[in-house]
């Protein structure tokens, strides 16, 4: 899979450069990507399905966290000058550490809303530390597309393993984690971002088309067997908007998008009846208009009386659930953990990073940016995870990584970790 996803460096031809030995082929250290994939791995999250075999919850926490820790220390060894890269993103993720610690700290919420922060400062300082190698390249999005792509094989080999576990019928059937407890809406998440952020390595020629295809069909039948209607329409959105900004400059991208039109219309002619069935999964029109029940919660907590300092500051990080009913709205969960100061921050962090993508010239990057940001704002609806360490927030990072602009007078392509060979004076005259 590395080799497929690294065939092609630039658009006119492989890359034939070969980097030093534990440096990565944009000049990163590869231990980079190791401390990406950490932190990958602590947005699992620890509760979700049942596994074939019963993992106690305290143990998946200790893995998780573990790995932050292990991530942070990694990025700390690999970064031991600190030098971090200005990011208009982090710093106002930074920012929302101030009203998470000012309603975590609050006597009657518990040392789990503080254990919560300590989460989330560790979260952003890590993303501090790999801000140095963020060059606008697109070695970040190889480290992002192969981490969660080993999630999906981790998936496909519980649903052999198990099939029973792996389609249980308390998720009404739908494919869930039968070796690490994952949930519907998790895989499709996962199969989402890879199957989109690779079709655009297709078109800007960054991977073979026998490479994209055993990444993007098993993804898709993922994504299928999950039925999550969220994560299918944020692909959809997402890569209409990425590729509608490489029309007039790519001719695989309008190729590409006009046979994606054709084959669309076609198939909502033909397959009408089991597309909406598929999307309704069995439910009544009503269940379906009150978004399976999430608008009674959202009611609910909206009316539910606060003080000025819950509206302001909020009620402290919690498990994203309103009377113990999940919340399912990133705007609500941060409104009710972070209140409003919380949901400004948030809003900005959308703001700013779509804002960026759009003044960037047409380019690849630029388009798996917009991609990422479209498909994280669109989940944020029936989703939650914009106000606390999440795969959302990852997937912005890297929005953001994308998005940043080369050191000035260092090319992207040259790291200061590769050793300068020392040229005699004698040999430069």
């Amino acid at each position: 899979m590395d080799g497929d996803l690294k065939h092609l460096d630039r658009p006119g031809g492989p890359d034939t450069t070969d980097p030093p030995p534990g440096v990565a082929a944009a000049g990163t250290p590869k231990a980079v990507g190791i401390a990406w994939a950490l932190l990958g791995l602590n947005t699992l999250g620890s509760a979700g399905a049942k596994t074939v075999i019963p993992l106690p919850r305290s143990l998946i926490q200790m893995a998780t966290m573990g790995a932050l820790v292990a991530a942070f220390a990694l990025a700390l060894a690999l970064n031991l000058r600190l030098r971090i890269r200005p990011s208009a993103f982090v710093f106002l993720l930074t920012l929302l550490l101030v009203p998470s610690l000012i309603s975590s700290v609050q006597p009657d919420v518990g040392l789990g809303a503080l254990f919560r922060c300590a989460r989330l400062a560790l979260f952003v300082s890590t993303l501090w530390l790999l801000s140095r190698w963020w060059d606008g390249g697109l070695t970040f999005v190889r480290y992002h597309v192969r981490m969660y792509f080993a999630v999906l094989v981790l998936v496909a080999v519980g649903l052999v393993v198990a099939p029973g576990t792996a389609m249980p019928e308390y998720y009404g059937e739908r494919l869930v984690g039968a070796l690490w407890p994952l949930t519907p809406p998790q895989i499709g998440q996962y199969a989402a971002v890879v199957i989109g952020l690779t079709v655009l390595l297709l078109l800007g020629r960054r991977t073979t088309g026998t490479g994209a295809a055993m990444l993007i069909v098993p993804s898709f039948v993922l994504l299928a067997m999950t039925h999550t209607r969220t994560a299918t329409l944020g692909l959809l959105i997402g890569l209409a908007l990425a590729i509608g900004s490489l029309i007039l400059t790519s001719a695989a991208a309008r190729r590409f998008f006009a046979w994606a039109v054709l084959c669309a219309a076609v198939a909502a002619v033909v397959f009408s009846s089991a597309l909406r069935a598929w999307f309704l999964r069995g439910q009544s029109q009503e269940n379906f208009a009150n978004l399976t029940g999430r608008a009674k919660v959202w009611d609910a907590l909206l009316s539910a009386p606060r003080t000025a300092g819950e509206k302001v500051f909020g009620t402290g990080l919690g498990d994203k659930s309103f009377d113990g009913l999940p919340i399912d709205n990133s705007w609500l969960a941060v409104y009710d953990e972070q209140g409003l100061i919380g949901v400004t921050i948030v809003a900005a962090m959308i703001i700013v990073i779509g804002g960026v993508a759009l003044l960037r010239p047409p380019s690849l990057p630029r388009a798996c940016a917009i991609f990422l940001i479209s498909y994280c704002a669109l989940s944020s609806y029936t989703e939650v995870g914009l106000g606390d360490a999440s795969a959302y927030l990852l997937h912005l990072a890297l929005a953001a990584s994308l998005l940043a602009v080369p050191a000035a007078g260092t090319p992207p392509a040259v790291a200061a970790e590769i050793p300068r060979r020392r040229i005699p004076r004698w040999a430069r005259r």
